[in-house]
Order: C-alpha cells, then structure tokens, then sequence
C-alpha cells in the first residue's frame, strides 16, 4: 500500500474502513457489537450505507476507525460502490454456515479492488462461528482461501463476542504500521536530501503517477486529520 503522506506526528488518525459481504451474514451486527457491545437477534438488512467511528489504541496513539457498513442486497450495490472510495481496511465477511456467501467471496474482492486501492488492507472474516453444527464451511477453507487471496484471516461471533474485536483491530493495526513504516521513510529521506521536498511538508512515493498522486491526496484528506 502506498500514501500520500502528511509529515506531521501521527496523531488522530481517521482510517476508513468498510464491511462487505452477501446480505445476513452479520455485518451489522459485527459492528454494533465493536462499536457499542450490543446485539441484535432480529435486525434488518442494512439499506444504502450506515457508518460509525470507534477510537481504538495503538502503541499509545488514538487511531478513529470510521467503519462503513455497506448493504449486501444486489439493488444497493450501484449506491453503496462509490464509498469504497477512500478505505484502506476492509472487513469481508461470509457466513459459516452459509457457503454461498463464502463462495461469494471472490465477486466482492473484484467490486474493492475496482473501487479501492487494490492494496486496500483486509480480513476474510467467516462470522457465526457460534452455529458449529450448522457449519458448512470449514475453517481450514477460510484459511487457503486468504492465504491465497493475500488476505488476513479470523472466525467470529458476533452473538458470542468471539474474536469481533480482534478483527477490527488486526485491519487498524496493519493500516497503522504500514503508514508509520511510510513516515519513517520520509524522515529518512528528508535526513539525506531535502530536494525532493516540494513544499516543505509532503512526498509523493516514487513510481506513482500524476493521477495516483491526487487519489494519494485526496485519501490523505479523507482518512486523517
């Protein structure tokens, strides 16, 4: 992954993250149990976009997480796209007991990368991992299929609170290591030559062109303050 970068100390990060997947396979729910450790038994299908934002520590810095729950339902689909823009986490959820949401996996990779950035960090997440006997996709599935995808990897429940949090924090955390490993590497480079320096306080990464150059800004507007 690659930024665009605010020289500044990190501080008050605001990372965008969305929830994917086939409708019912708990999104929502995975949200409202991170978010505000509630539940819903009978909740409805989530129309449009509905986001929040969740402050979680990192190394002793506040990080806002503004996680994005987007409708499942193929009608809300030409709606809900234009907000991938901008995310650099997501959450792609499927449902254990389900496999036709997990064999759905591969059509909503194709819909982020479109509308992302094809390096966007995420986690398969296989949710209702409560329903052991109405499993039909097995964790050693999940585990090839994001290992091969290139992909983090949790089972959750978000009835049970098993693993909810850990899987938002795994996407933060990557997102949160990778830009400091980007801001390092401006004060390295600003220690040895300051030329590349347009005004002082910004670089563009090499090997990117005019236009991810502005997607690179317009993120760094969004997604920190």
């Amino acid at each position: 992954m690659t930024f665009y970068i605010n020289e500044e100390q990190m501080e008050d990060y605001l990372f965008k993250i969305v929830l994917i997947g086939d409708s019912a396979v708990g999104k929502s729910n995975l949200l409202a149990r991170f978010a505000r450790d509630e539940f819903y038994s009978n909740s409805k299908s989530t129309i449009g976009v509905e986001f929040q934002t969740q402050k979680i520590d990192i190394e002793g810095k506040e990080i806002k997480a503004q996680i994005w729950d987007t409708a499942g339902q193929e009608r809300f689909r030409a709606v809900t796209s234009a907000y991938y823009r901008g995310a650099v986490g997501a959450l792609l959820v499927y449902d254990i007991s389900r496999r036709q949401t997990f064999d759905s996996i591969g059509r909503w990779l194709n819909e982020l990368h479109t509308h992302s950035d094809m390096n966007v960090v995420t986690i398969l997440v296989g949710n209702k991992s409560d329903l052991k006997d109405a499993r039909e996709v097995s964790t050693a599935e999940g585990k090839v299929l994001a290992e091969a995808q290139g992909l983090f990897f949790m089972e959750t429940s978000a009835l049970d609170s098993s693993n909810v949090s850990a899987a938002f924090q795994t996407v933060v955390k990557e997102i949160y290591n990778i830009l400091s490993r980007k801001v390092i590497l401006v004060q390295e480079h600003k220690k040895q030559d300051t030329s590349w320096m347009e005004n002082g306080k910004t670089i563009v990464l090499q090997g990117e062109t005019n236009h991810e150059a502005d997607s690179r800004t317009w993120r760094a507007k969004c997604c920190s303050s």
